[in-house]
């Protein structure tokens, strides 16, 4: 076989051995990374080298976004808890009870990206009913974005190993 028929049955559809899968991935943690609340991470680092307007910047769009936040948990809380729980457990016995290569992947996805919203939950909360502003807000985003890098790179090295043990039990480089 040649070399650009067996890349191309390296990379086929299905999902660990996609190159687009590891795409998504890496740009869904490098997203949700980045966006703390829904503010650039950028902005801490201005808001403490600068100070002043950038704080104030930092500040108001926090707060703004927190709000917003458990605004929408307050009005539909309920129905996307349970919606979400419904969606997790199905892909969960789709995924591992069944052996739906989707299911998996989709699983590996969402489940850490939930444990992260829950984790901005309850930081929202925080926010709002202490009324974080200033460096304390910069360390609080701080603190976030690190749990978030941390429970990133624990589900990116879970997701790569169930990957390779997903493509060398099928046979894909076999």
């Amino acid at each position: 076989m040649d070399l650009g028929g067996r890349i191309f049955e390296l990379i086929d559809m299905r999902s660990f051995s996609n190159l687009w899968y590891w795409i998504v991935l890496a740009a869904m943690w490098s997203s949700l990374s980045h966006f703390v609340l829904g503010v650039p991470y950028d902005m801490v680092g201005r808001a403490r080298k600068h100070a002043g307007q950038e704080m104030d910047d930092l500040n108001a769009l926090v707060h703004i976004k927190a709000r917003r936040m458990l605004m929408v948990y307050d009005r539909a809380g309920t129905w996307i808890v349970a919606g979400l729980s419904f969606t997790l457990s199905m892909l969960l016995f789709l995924g591992f009870w069944f052996g739906l290569e989707f299911a998996q992947a989709v699983f590996l996805l969402m489940a850490p990206a939930m444990i992260v919203t829950f984790l901005r939950m309850q930081f929202a909360g925080r926010i709002i009913d202490n009324t974080i502003q200033g460096t304390a807000l910069c360390d609080a985003i701080t603190r976030n974005r690190f749990y978030t890098q941390l429970i990133g790179m624990i589900s990116v090295f879970v997701t790569s190993l169930w990957g390779m043990y997903q493509n060398l039990s099928l046979g894909v480089f076999g």
